[in-house]
């Protein structure tokens, strides 16, 4: 006959209130317990690495530490992942530790019970990510390149797409030049061409009309070209050749930055670049790479528990954690290699932002899956 003691508890996937808002305390302090300390670290590396490269060029220390201060929002997204698993292991190592798991699971609740607070704090901190801190980033980061710009490197080109076409400012040793065209064909050449030629104080000299421009051989080819000068009659050449540094690489990678545009813009951006005849992959890579976060975040919890659930049993706390590790760095690296399959369209855009997230739920499902089954 079966007695009451003999019976045991049924696992369920659900938890108490209670238990939710413990869990989820313990998580959210071992989280930014890690966003602080890991954000301290990286910005001295930062502010050593700035140091060291604005070396000899006079720049206030205090600007320098406003140079890395712009910069460490962007870095706190690109770390976010690893202070997600680091904050889960130190949460699930400490409940098991205490021996609070053992409890738990003695009451009934499943490893999915257990997880769940962990999981829902997870998914929020990265909708908050792409939401909130993103364009928060996004307007610093711009800050930062264009502080930097202006103390490394005063003669560089500078371009922008906009609803009225490409607009390109080019210094070079006589003044500057300002481009403008109204569209670019997939070969990067341009269409309805306007240069003006500028002193370094502004003053206008002369201007150029092309139907059509192309880079070639270190020069901007102008076709069908009228050359106006102040109180002159303009002249007509059917090519006129205009030296620059710039080559067809430097014109595609030198638009604005897919770090430096907010989430909630990247669409209006994708958009305008196609029309105006440009690739968007980048910013649609961000894009789709921006909306994973909430499910990489998610995964990273799957894997920290899967490590740090197992190393009561087996005893092996360090080679546990460290193995943890390991693999968040791991899935790191591919992730940024699949990222760059993505950039140049050797894979799909959209499998290459989800796959990480992707495979690391898949991965962190399977190993719980059968560590509870086990």
């Amino acid at each position: 006959m079966t007695t009451f003691l003999d019976k045991k508890p049924v696992k369920s996937a659900h938890i108490s209130w209670t238990l939710f808002r413990y869990a989820s305390k313990n998580y959210l302090m071992s989280f930014f317990s890690f966003f602080f300390v890991l954000m301290g670290v990286v910005f001295l590396i930062s502010l050593i690495e700035v140091s060291d490269d604005l070396e000899g060029k006079s720049v206030p220390f205090l600007q320098i530490i406003k140079i890395v201060l712009y910069k460490m929002p962007q870095l706190s997204e690109e770390i976010m992942p690893f202070m997600i698993l680091f904050a889960a292991m130190a949460t699930f190592w400490k409940l098991t530790r205490a021996n609070e798991l053992v409890i738990i699971r003695s009451a009934g609740v499943s490893i999915w019970g257990i997880i769940f607070p962990f999981a829902f704090c997870s998914i929020m901190i990265g909708v908050l990510a792409f939401a909130v801190i993103n364009p928060v980033s996004s307007a610093l980061f711009a800050k930062n390149k264009e502080l930097s710009r202006l103390y490394k490197k005063k003669d560089q080109a500078i371009f922008k797409v906009s609803e009225t076409g490409l607009w390109l400012r080019q210094p070079d040793e006589t003044g500057l030049s300002v481009i403008h065209a109204g569209s670019v064909n997939k070969d990067l050449s341009l269409n309805h061409v306007i240069i003006f030629n500028l002193t370094n104080d502004g003053e206008f000299l002369s201007r150029y009309d092309a139907g059509k421009a192309r880079l070639e051989n270190g020069n901007w080819a102008l076709k069908n070209t009228w050359h106006s000068y102040p109180g002159k009659k303009p002249d007509y050449f059917e090519e006129v050749l205009i030296p620059t540094d710039l080559t067809m690489e430097k014109v595609q990678d030198s638009f604005a930055s897919a770090k430096s545009i907010s989430f909630w813009e990247l669409p209006y951006f994708i958009n305008l670049l196609e029309k105006a005849g440009f690739s968007a992959v980048k910013l649609k890579l961000q894009f789709h790479r921006l909306l994973s976060k909430p499910f990489l975040f998610l995964a990273m919890v799957l894997l920290a528990a899967t490590f740090s659930m197992q190393q009561h049993r087996r005893g092996r706390v360090g080679l546990m954690i460290l193995s943890g590790i390991l693999t968040g760095f791991l899935l790191y690296f591919l992730s940024n290699f699949v990222f760059a399959l993505g950039q140049s369209t050797k894979v799909p855009v959209a499998l290459a932002a989800w796959s990480p997230a992707g495979v690391s739920l898949l991965l962190g499902v399977t190993m719980l899956l059968h560590l509870e089954d086990g």
